[in-house]
């Protein structure tokens, strides 16, 4: 198993448990049972959180917009027709309000000029040719990062301290970058439902991922590299 994938199992293992049923769910809340509401709400708001910092300058916001979006779901799931599947549906209400909260709060306060450098990551010092380009390892090291004295990668991919450079690295990422990478790496969506729920295309979700994973892998092997000079 590779770097990127121990990232998504830390994030994994941290979830709660398994998922009813979906349509036995859905009959649940619209029939107004609030024990099943609640197991829904403790089973996404971390990672409904999660998403909406992608958006909103500050933690206390984005749990604005998590009480918000969990509104738009009482107001709205007498209208959910089921045409995508809970989660997706969620996760759209919970960007749509991000996206306008976002906009919203920038009128209000400066932001540093984020995303400019994603055209063509400018400035980033990424060493793509680290990676392999094509084929079925696409993403992968040409040369995994040697070993260190305290472990494999793998474990120290697993370990409290290293998932908090994990989670600094991806809190650095570009938005959208950012945004991509949270649904597809730690919430563990497809790409279809990642394009959906953001509005972008395969192809540029594609992009953004790679980049995404490029740029954590980078601080995670000069993390890597710390440690074992040390």
């Amino acid at each position: 198993m590779n770097v990127l994938s121990q990232i998504g199992l830390v994030f994994a293992m941290a979830s709660p448990g398994a998922k009813q049923d979906e349509s036995r769910l859905l009959e649940a809340l619209r029939n107004g049972d609030e024990r099943a509401f609640m197991q829904v709400v403790d089973e996404y708001s971390n990672s409904l959180l999660r998403v909406a910092m992608a958006y909103v300058p500050s933690r206390a916001v984005a749990e604005e917009v998590v009480q918000e979006t969990w509104m738009g779901v009482l107001a709205g799931l007498p209208r959910f027709e089921g045409r995508s599947s809970f989660k997706t549906w969620l996760f759209t209400i919970l960007t749509n309000r991000a996206k306008t909260r976002g906009q919203r709060e920038s009128r209000y306060m400066p932001f540093p000029e984020k995303g400019k450098p994603e055209d063509g990551d400018e400035g980033q010092g990424v060493d793509v040719d680290a990676f392999i380009q094509t084929g079925s390892k696409a993403g992968h090291w040409i040369t995994p990062p040697h070993a260190w004295d305290h472990g494999t990668p793998e474990r120290l991919a697993l370990s409290k301290e290293s998932r908090e450079q994990i989670e600094r690295a991806i809190a650095a990422l570009p938005d959208t970058q950012r945004q991509v990478m949270t649904l597809r790496d730690l919430e563990g969506m497809s790409s279809g439902e990642v394009c959906n729920i953001l509005g972008v295309t395969e192809t540029n979700q594609r992009v953004l991922l790679h980049r995404a994973r490029t740029r954590v892998r980078k601080a995670l092997a000069q993390y890597i590299e710390g440690r074992s000079g040390q």
